[in-house]
């Protein structure tokens, strides 16, 4: 397994790949890695002649009151676990290297990034996609890799990579879950016992709106009621940012479900912010 921190270094690597002929998986990752991203890398491995996984916690989509500076790093062992899963390449760029002195360009989606988590975190998906931007150049994957999790992400990413014509496929895969339906995250190391038994009402929630809506009901504001009153029940949500029924096109709100939906939620429990979505069609 290589180690490249140089982007230089690693565009070299990339063109070498691309005129033997190899495809090239890429999983983005800002690091602290879980079962989540090992699923992303093992899709990869399947699809690819050589896997890449990038580690790089991007300060450009943090807000100036946001986890930065705490958002959990772990060097050595991310690197042991790709070592383990047979990874061909690990990114791991520096902040100087990816944003050098009188860096000014940025990549920015307008409309579906001030939706959703975009309306609570300026600037954040901004971040995203210069970053992924910068990511695909360097690295020049054959098809990228991403969690259903970041739902928006995905809708963001999609979007820029039509918009610019970039000839990479954009792979969704399904959010790996903890046994009691949480959602895996690097964040949920923050929560304590209590907040981390809380955090379930998230799954609890989305499953329970799920089957309204496989059940006929296409109300989205009494979906969204439902769905509110479930998550003020739990003590240890201190903010509910949304938690409603959104087109998973265009993420507008949706106050009649016609077809398919997607369920969203972003809260806090304590002071940790977490987002989980599931993807329903009316009546299935």
């Amino acid at each position: 397994m290589e180690v490249i921190r140089i982007p230089r270094v690693m565009q070299g690597t990339s063109k070498g790949l691309i005129i033997k002929g190899k495809s090239t998986g890429l999983v983005p990752t800002m690091g602290a890695l879980h079962e989540g991203h090992l699923s992303l890398v093992r899709r990869a491995k399947e699809e690819n002649d050589i896997t890449v996984v990038s580690i790089f916690v991007n300060p450009i989509q943090f807000g100036p009151t946001e986890d930065f500076e705490s958002y959990p790093r772990d060097i050595e062992g991310d690197t042991e676990k790709l070592g383990k899963e047979g990874v061909d390449i690990i990114f791991m760029p520096d902040i100087h290297s990816m944003y050098p002195e009188k860096f000014s360009t940025s990549v920015e989606v307008q409309k579906i990034s001030e939706r959703l988590c975009g309306a609570f975190r300026p600037g954040h998906f901004r971040g995203v996609a210069t970053v992924v931007t910068k990511l695909f150049h360097v690295v020049k994957p054959t098809r990228s890799y991403f969690g259903a999790k970041d739902f928006q992400q995905i809708v963001v990413i999609k979007q820029f990579v039509k918009d610019l014509d970039m000839d990479i496929d954009i792979i969704v895969c399904p959010t790996i879950r903890e046994k009691d339906g949480l959602a895996m995250s690097s964040r949920n190391t923050y929560l304590n016992k209590e907040q981390r038994q809380a955090a379930t009402v998230i799954y609890r929630c989305l499953k329970e709106a799920s089957d309204l809506v496989k059940s006929g009901i296409i109300d989205g504001n009494h979906v969204k009621g439902v769905m509110q009153d479930t998550l003020l029940k739990e003590p240890e949500v201190s903010v509910i940012d949304y938690a409603g029924v959104y087109d998973p096109l265009t993420l507008d709100e949706l106050s009649e479900i016609k077809g398919d939906a997607l369920l969203a939620i972003a809260l806090k429990i304590g002071n940790t912010r977490l987002i989980d979505n599931m993807l329903v069609t009316k009546g299935r």
